[in-house]
């Protein structure tokens, strides 16, 4: 179970050491509620996870065999900490946890050891509740923008020797010497990093293991396969998409369309390089919840599609045939019912959450729907 626990929409993991990430880095003032970013709930929103809640988690999972892996997304999606600690930023603020989706320029100022410090002393109370060999520093999403206006980034990048080179710039070499610090500090501690696609940019040590998110086979950066990875595209692998075409039938969802059909077909070895193929740890599936503001809605984005991501896992391609995995959730209906689970039936012909359910069009209603909505 891969845990994202800090966001620049929110600080969800409980420090001893930084009280205000909590205070005041878990709560935004506000919320996003559609693609129009002016449009916004004005309730303040915010929790987090305390330290027993989060090692209550990790019993329970080990218990059923479950590894838990957090993350602390780093050096970018840090709007939440820099809400509450103004002086790890290039700019010094004041900044306010973000209550609205998207990718925000500000980041972690690396220029000053204070932040060097502020990152191990989170890690080493991450350490200390979750007990898995890696810990995810994230990496993805990070711009520039500022450590190229910062005097302190830019001298730092002057000490590094930094430069644009060979397709790279000196911010994304500036991002890798980020990394590098942060896998030496972990590996200290017995423990390997992984981080998004994003860590290829520029230089990257070995023993990293990637997060390919952005495509399959041939269309990722060719440098993933030497190190290990897990196979994540967003095509077939980002469950916040909508399940089928029948959008104003669905819950609001970030958008694009993701069938269990789908996520079933995505074949890993695809388009891989031999030597590659035995870097490939596995596949993941990514549930970001922006819109998704209910258990009973995380539940019906997560289920069926949870068994197809385990054939895709576990089945070799020759097994893998979605007729006989179509029959085969008949029965696992049936242990979703019992469990009180509420779960998708798309593939019963049904769309919408419980009480608002519908019967899927035929294929000569949905294009007469969509052509008119077009």
């Amino acid at each position: 179970f891969h845990w994202h626990l800090t966001e620049d929409q929110g600080w969800r993991f409980e420090s001893m050491r930084y009280p205000r990430l909590t205070e005041v880095g878990s709560v935004r003032h506000g919320t996003q509620i559609d693609y129009d970013p002016t449009h916004l709930r004005p309730e303040d929103h915010g929790g987090y996870y305390t330290r027993d809640e989060m090692r209550e988690v990790v019993s329970y999972a080990s218990e059923r065999g479950i590894t838990v892996i957090p993350e602390l997304d780093l050096p970018g999606h840090m709007l939440s900490a820099l809400a509450a600690y103004p002086e790890l930023g290039c700019t010094g603020g004041p900044y306010e946890v973000a209550n609205t989706w998207g990718v925000k320029k500000d980041v972690l100022c690396v220029g000053q050891e204070r932040t060097f410090t502020f990152l191990e002393d989170i890690l080493t109370e991450m350490m200390d509740i979750f007990p898995s060999e890696y810990i995810n520093i994230g990496g993805d999403e990070v711009p520039k923008d500022r450590w190229n206006a910062c005097p302190r980034c830019r001298k730092k990048m002057a000490e590094l020797g930094l430069s644009d080179r060979d397709g790279h710039t000196a911010g994304q070499y500036l991002q890798n010497y980020v990394t590098a610090r942060i896998q030496k500090f972990l590996n200290a501690h017995g423990r390997k990093i992984i981080g998004w696609e994003e860590i290829l940019e520029g230089d990257l040590a070995e023993g990293v293991t990637v997060m390919s998110w952005r495509g399959t086979g041939e269309d990722v950066d060719p440098r993933i396969w030497n190190y290990s990875s897990v196979m994540s595209p967003r095509g077939y692998m980002y469950i916040d998409r909508y399940q089928s075409h029948e959008q104003d039938r669905e819950p609001f969802s970030i958008g694009a369309y993701l069938p269990v059909e789908q996520l079933y077909d995505y074949e890993p070895y695809k388009g891989v390089p031999e030597y590659g193929k035995e870097r490939i740890l596995g596949v993941q599936a990514n549930l970001w919840t922006e819109y998704v503001n209910t258990e009973e809605y995380l539940e019906y984005m997560l289920l069926p599609r949870l068994a197809a991501l385990s054939e895709v896992q576990w089945c070799s391609p020759d097994d893998r045939e979605f007729p006989r995995f179509r029959e085969s959730m008949d029965r696992h209906r049936d242990i979703y019912e019992t469990m009180g689970l509420t779960y998708a039936k798309h593939l019963w012909g049904v769309i919408g959450l419980p009480g608002n359910e519908y019967p899927a069009r035929s294929p000569e209603e949905l294009s007469a729907y969509l052509d008119g909505r077009e």
